[in-house]
């Protein structure tokens, strides 16, 4: 099983769209937050040279909607690394009651952190996902 990553964070005006639910935007904002989270997390102690990470694609399924002064769970974990592509999972959870909001599939390419071109996902970083 792949580490996983949470924290819970509540809904603010500015997170609304003109219907005053989250914009999803904002929940693309909030993927993208808790991935680099995750990553700093797993990181942040070694003293290894990691590449960097480019999104390939995102697919989101909206569940149900949230508004303002909601308090939300994001959790978040790697699924599958291959190559230079890697599977994130981010799931959006009212904080209460545990019911799904949102979930967002991601793809994300490794880069060389100089060149900037693909590259094979090193095993160290495979170690730290699982």
């Amino acid at each position: 099983m792949s580490t996983t990553h949470q924290y819970d964070l509540q809904v603010k005006k500015e997170h609304l769209d003109e219907l005053h639910h989250v914009n999803n935007v904002q929940y693309l904002q909030w993927v993208q937050e808790i991935a680099g989270a995750h990553w700093k997390a797993l990181i942040e102690k070694e003293t290894y040279s990691f590449g960097t990470w480019v999104v390939r694609s995102h697919k989101i399924d909206y569940k149900r909607p949230a508004k303002q002064n909601d308090w939300l769970t994001l959790k978040t974990y790697v699924a599958y690394t291959e190559g230079f592509l890697s599977q994130r999972v981010v799931k959006i959870y009212f904080k209460d009651i545990s019911t799904l909001v949102a979930q967002c599939n991601t793809q994300w390419c490794y880069l060389n952190a100089t060149t900037h071109m693909l590259e094979p996902i090193p095993e160290k970083v495979f170690q730290l996902f699982h």
